[in-house]
């Protein structure tokens, strides 16, 4: 295997353009890769551009006439009405859809290829992680399951454990709904609690079909650093030592931070790093090292997202970057001319280092958090025949 690490990209993938005021704005793609290279990180990683998927790859997780449907409205936006869930508010067709959807697969899918075949330690698709996409349709600002077609691709290559975990906002529900009876993937979410946001799913007791296939870890409105990563901790690592796992894939959507728009958790970047951290350290720990990390939601688009998936690169590549680092100025000129907006200035929110309970440290009945943690132990865990 190689000790260097991949990262996924082609400068294409920011066409993924669903029109003004939308919250996926494409800049926070741009701006994400300006900062890698604003710290050098380029130069210690590999970049890859991998080829599109192709219509063979698509159709290992989505349906025919799905595909067919998004190649319609990609050559005539205009006559895209709702059917597929394309033409929505959350998914308007735009010209060019299919063939940049297409290019964001086909870079996990790459990823996914490479450390299966040793040819990268890790590697890192932040423009991917569009995990909301069903096999028949659109749905929640994702064209094509890049994070699915990834995991579909390791099980045909012949992998027969890969595990999932999903630390973005919302509901990893796209993931979840492919391997819901496959029994060689797992499935772990953690997000905001289905009664207060989209897409009302991932509640603790979906557990799939395969024995405890698909984890969920409904957190609270409002959990912060030290929730999020106590929950994260009481679960994750436990269920990664029993199901053992050849591949580990991770979705880092940064929708958690507390200036999210669209979310209502309070959880910081340094928070999101440590479990990036915890992320790296879980697939050398189970996974022999192979690691597949992609990015997801995130519409703090300047003071966020870039910074949180820069971390994410420079663990991958080795070279982690001090929370304290001050920002290149060049980059935060370059936010300031494409936005008009000033951007950060450290790698951190000041709250490094991050602190935790862990779960033997006790439980408390009385806390919302604690609650639901439980609740998804004692929903999985005695499928899987562990103690909850």
């Amino acid at each position: 295997m190689s000790g260097r690490a991949q990262l996924m990209w082609d400068e294409a993938v920011t066409g993924y353009d669903f029109g003004p005021g939308h919250p996926m704005d494409p800049v926070r793609l741009a701006l994400t890769r300006r900062l890698i290279a604003a710290y050098g990180l380029d130069q210690e990683i590999d970049v890859v551009a991998a080829k599109s998927a192709g219509e063979s790859t698509l159709r290992l997780v989505h349906r025919a006439d799905y595909v067919e449907a998004v190649k319609a409205a990609s050559a005539d936006p205009k006559g895209a009405d709702g059917s597929y869930g394309l033409g929505t508010m959350d998914d308007p067709a735009f010209a060019g859809m299919h063939e940049v959807s297409a290019l964001i697969a086909g870079q996990s899918v790459g990823a996914a290829e490479a450390v299966w075949r040793g040819e990268a330690a890790h590697a890192v698709n932040f423009a991917g992680g569009l995990h909301h996409a069903m096999p028949g349709g659109a749905a929640g600002f994702c064209i094509y399951n890049d994070a699915a077609l990834a995991i579909a691709r390791l099980l045909e290559l012949g992998a027969e454990r890969v595990a999932y975990v999903d630390v973005d906002v919302h509901h990893g529900d796209g993931v979840q709904a492919a391997f819901w009876e496959d029994p060689r993937v797992l499935t772990i979410s953690l997000h905001e609690h289905p009664r207060t946001l989209f897409p009302q799913t991932g509640w603790p007791e979906e557990t799939g079909e395969a024995e405890g296939g698909a984890v969920n870890v409904a957190l609270p409105a409002g959990t912060g650093d030290a929730g999020w990563l106590r929950a994260f901790h009481s679960v994750v690592p436990e269920l990664l030592a029993e199901f053992r796992p050849q591949v580990l894939v991770t979705q880092h959507g940064a929708d958690t931070h507390f200036e999210d728009p669209l979310a209502h958790l309070a959880v910081s970047l340094d928070a999101q790093r440590a479990v990036q951290v915890a992320c790296h350290e879980l697939a050398h720990a189970y996974a022999d090292g192979r690691w597949v990390a992609l990015g997801g939601g995130g519409y703090a688009v300047v003071d966020v997202v870039p910074r949180s998936w820069t971390h994410l690169v420079a663990i991958a590549a080795g070279r982690e970057i001090v929370p304290e680092t001050e920002i290149p100025e060049q980059w935060r000129q370059e936010v300031f001319a494409r936005t008009r907006e000033s951007g950060p200035r450290r790698m951190t929110d000041g709250r490094w280092p991050v602190s935790w309970a862990s779960w033997d440290q006790g439980y408390d009945p009385a806390d919302r958090l604690d609650q639901a943690v439980l609740a998804t132990r004692r929903a999985v865990f005695p499928l899987r025949g562990m103690l909850p």
